[in-house]
């Protein structure tokens, strides 16, 4: 679905008709999108008035309403017709379902990744594919909407699927990733399996440090020199966030310097499983001069076509870094 022309004045009259879809009263609606803890945070009448001719808070009760929906707040400007026949695929919840309705997300997520594959291999779905609605894969899976979702969301967080809120769900552009995905999903459930990923990423790695040093990719390589760069810069101005940004940047350009595009969906893959259950996101300055000068190594050695020292200058980061990372 594509968002169409944009008219700003039909905000108030499409978030009536959301309300009206929901089957909400205003009072109910204001409850369960608006409310905070000290109550609501406008009369009735005052909301009433926001939907019927707009005013100076409707922008931020749109916001609001649309954080919540995991939508973009530019579909309230759509056309209200257009809105009004598209409501019902661009909230992300029905007036209908309530519950759940399917067990464990878990089983559901490998049930939906195998489905997905599935498609793809029989040319039904490729990348860049915009796939069935919640409620066709709820009817499809026989379980809830509700329960589709979360299960399209860990997808997501996967790399998988791409949600894009106010057009559908899309197969991410690296559909590759159905095929790596599934050996490694459900690890990240206890401390065992995790360490099992740690176990893997490791080997994968190293492996993909020692091919990254034979690469004649030149485009490759020079990617893993802008990276390096970004790494250095970040480090020189003491910027935590954009330095663990870039740290994860440096090792997935490393993996696609391997020329392997199944050890850098693998490896993409697992840094995203473990971004997802390390406790802390963190690194002091101390572990940013540790971590640069590792990285330093790695490079160095890569551009020096030395996959001895490649791999072993990985092997010594990824060692270190599982001290500095606390993993559930």
């Amino acid at each position: 679905m594509v968002i169409a022309e944009m008219n700003p004045d039909a905000k108030p009259r499409n978030l009536r008709v959301l309300r009206r879809y929901l089957r909400l009263t205003q009072q109910q609606f204001m409850e369960r999108f608006l409310s905070g803890p000290s109550g609501a945070p406008m009369s009735i009448a005052t909301y009433s008035n926001l939907e019927r001719r707009g005013g100076k808070r409707l922008d931020a009760v749109i916001t609001k309403v649309s954080r919540k929906l995991n939508l973009d707040p530019l579909v309230f400007s759509m056309d209200p017709v257009a809105f009004s026949e598209q409501v019902g695929q661009l909230v992300d919840e029905s007036p209908e379902d309530t519950g759940h309705g399917g067990g464990d997300i878990t089983e559901l997520v490998n049930r939906l990744t195998v489905f997905f594959a599935d498609k793809i291999v029989i040319g039904e779905l490729r990348k860049g594919s915009r796939i069935p609605s919640d409620r066709e894969l709820a009817q499809t899976m026989g379980v809830g909407r509700s329960a589709v979702r979360e299960a399209l969301k860990v997808l997501s967080v996967l790399g998988m699927i791409d949600i894009r809120p106010g057009q559908g769900t899309f197969i991410s552009q690296k559909e590759s990733n159905f095929f790596a995905v599934p050996l490694s999903w459900s690890l990240f459930l206890s401390k065992p399996q995790v360490e099992d990923i740690l176990e893997v990423r490791n080997l994968i790695e190293i492996g993909a440090a020692r091919l990254a040093a034979r690469s004649t990719d030149e485009s490759a390589l020079s990617q893993l020199y802008a990276r390096s760069y970004e790494v250095f810069n970040a480090y020189d101005a003491h910027d935590q966030k954009r330095f663990l940004e870039a740290d994860v940047a440096f090792h997935t350009s490393v993996a696609s310097c391997s020329g392997n595009q199944i050890i850098f969906s693998m490896i993409e893959t697992i840094r995203n499983l473990l971004k997802r259950v390390s406790q802390t996101g963190m690194v002091t300055d101390e572990q940013m001069t540790e971590i640069y000068g590792e990285h330093k190594e790695i490079f160095g050695a890569i551009m020096s076509k030395d996959p001895d020292a490649a791999g072993k200058a990985m092997a010594k980061h990824l060692h270190n870094s599982q001290d500095r990372y606390n993993y559930q």
